[in-house]
């Protein structure tokens, strides 16, 4: 069973707006076993529109269209359709009373002619009531194909997709189960990884395939199967992930659906009733923000101090001028002496210091541009290592946040 996903609005285009909406779309129909063949995004141009309904018709079974549903003149999805069913537009009187609603409950205005426009449907359209807003969801049954019109503001678009098309795509046809594993690997490179384990995925049964989604440091393997046999899928799964996970046993950080290793030291950390902090220069932040932006963090996070000026390493981190003169602020004695000072300061467990030179100039060190030490400290020791991130300011940043994460994550598991 095949989808293809329409948006439409010039505002995709030209860039104004990141088309979220797709993406949100191909997430819930792989849930349920559609596989989204293409995604297009089409213009406010009435002859784009036509010709993309005629080749998603072409291409899939489920055609789902966002956008290009709201009051003005430049909203012409719905008149679009209804030319290409030729159809003809009708007032629902069920649309027409819920955007009154809305009028009389939220907006407390006069009702105008574009608002209760709003209310015209195609007449063999079923109406997908959008509780949310003033635009109604329409479902479309053509030549054996679905076709789904949905109004293109996020928030009305999903609880549409969750609460009315995914229930009725299930009523309407028998879908195969489908099941994403995701494994999580810091510290080898893609080709690496894939030359590693190579002889285990090309033994993969044809109902199961292997996808590599590499990051700045790290790569997720995500394992997908596909069968209308639940239990096959399952059993199978686990079979393979049991083949697998002693392969990569050095690299392995954990299972992930769409998770991020801060979070999974968020749970160890958590797990093991141990804290963190941070002193941070070139990455101004970026690992306290990864760690922050999960919540419930204040368990096991206990604070930063970007010190990114060499006069806040010395002033605040008391890092000794004489230690940043005879070794240079970017340097592993420096990056030590941050980490261990911060754990000091903010009494944890473990501590993670980073110092270098992003770029894209020297600045207060003679160090190469990309040249990053990255420190822990726990109560019983410190280290440090030196790495080389290339010369592009934000993946050295990036990297180095990753970095960073990594040798966390193997300190916290030799405990």
């Amino acid at each position: 069973m095949q989808a293809e996903i329409i948006t439409i609005g010039d505002e995709i285009l030209i860039g104004q707006i990141v088309d979220t909406n797709s993406a949100f779309i191909s997430k819930i129909l792989n849930s349920i076993g559609v596989s989204v063949y293409q995604i297009t995004s089409v213009q406010d141009d009435k002859a784009h529109i036509l010709k993309s309904l005629k080749e998603a018709e072409e291409n899939a079974d489920i055609i789902i269209i966002t956008g290009g549903l709201g009051p003005t003149k430049d909203d012409i999805t719905k008149k679009t359709i209804a030319d290409y069913f030729n159809d003809s537009l009708v007032q629902s009187h069920a649309v027409l009373k819920n955007i009154q609603h809305i009028w009389e409950t939220h907006i407390k205005q006069p009702l105008t002619q574009v608002n209760i426009d709003q209310a015209l449907v195609p007449s063999k359209a079923q109406v997908l009531m959008n509780v949310n807003g003033s635009a109604p969801g329409m479902w479309m049954e053509h030549h054996g194909k679905v076709f789904v019109s949905l109004p293109g503001v996020p928030f009305e678009m999903k609880a549409l997709m969750e609460n009315l098309v995914i229930p009725k795509l299930r009523e309407t046809y028998k879908f195969p189960y489908i099941k994403h594993t995701t494994i999580l690997t810091y510290g080898l490179g893609e080709s690496s990884l894939a030359e590693r384990i190579e002889a285990w995925e090309v033994c993969l049964p044809n109902f199961m395939k292997l996808a590599y989604l590499p990051g700045l440091g790290r790569v997720r393997l995500r394992l997908s199967a596909k069968n209308m046999d639940k239990e096959l899928v399952e059993t199978e799964m686990q079979h393979q992930i049991d083949k697998l996970l002693p392969q990569i046993q050095d690299i392995f950080v954990g299972f992930e659906a769409d998770t991020s290793i801060e979070a999974v030291l968020g749970k160890q950390l958590t797990h093991i009733g141990k804290t963190v902090a941070t002193a941070e220069s070139c990455t101004g932040g970026k690992i306290a923000e990864s760690f922050t932006k999960i919540p419930g963090a204040s368990k096991y996070f206990k604070g930063s101090i970007v010190s990114y000026a060499t006069e806040a390493k010395m002033d605040v981190l008391k890092v000794p001028e004489a230690l940043i003169k005879a070794h240079s602020v970017v340097s592993s004695q420096v990056a030590e002496a941050m980490a261990k000072n911060v754990l000091d300061l903010f009494k944890t467990d473990y501590a993670i210091a980073t110092t270098g030179n992003a770029g894209p100039d020297k600045g207060d060190s003679n160090a190469e541009v990309g040249t990053v030490f990255i420190a822990i400290a726990t109560k019983d020791t410190v280290f440090s290592e030196e790495f080389n991130l290339g010369n592009h300011r934000t993946k050295v940043i990036r990297k180095a946040v990753n970095k960073a994460f990594e040798m966390l994550q193997k300190e916290i598991l030799k405990k």
